[in-house]
């Protein structure tokens, strides 16, 4: 099986620990209650599991696009060093996240961020090598 395809069968997992973790949290402060009703009434999360939410949903706006180009790149058959050490940058940046964010490390999140971004470039980079 490609690099790219086990990051991407990785980062998977990953986003269910961004997702449970975020959602232990929301529990933990809005309650059982308001979490299994209806939501029609807004609570807002603060402190940690605002946090939380947020790097989850941040997760979420990059997996789609690292989950096409990895898709892209091994259905091509347009995978290299490049495209696996990409994929394996987005998948470890995306590990350093959630602790960074949850502590809420301002300027080391937003580099973390970035190399995930530039790992996913990477991998995207393989449709364009010429082969």
């Amino acid at each position: 099986m490609p690099v790219e395809l086990k990051m991407l069968g990785w980062s998977t997992i990953l986003g269910l620990v961004y997702l449970v973790f975020a959602t232990q949290l929301s529990l933990m402060q809005r309650g059982m209650t308001w979490n299994a009703g209806n939501r029609e009434e807004s609570v807002p999360l603060t402190g940690l599991a605002a946090r939380a939410e947020r790097a989850s949903r941040n997760f979420l706006e990059t997996y789609a696009f690292f989950a096409a180009a990895v898709l892209v790149v091994v259905v091509g058959q347009c995978t290299s060093a490049k495209t696996a050490l990409g994929a394996e940058l987005y998948f470890w940046a995306r590990v350093v996240y959630l602790p960074v964010y949850a502590i809420g490390i301002p300027y080391l999140r937003t580099l973390v961020w970035a190399v995930s971004v530039v790992g996913l470039v990477m991998v995207l980079s393989g449709m364009f090598a010429s082969g």
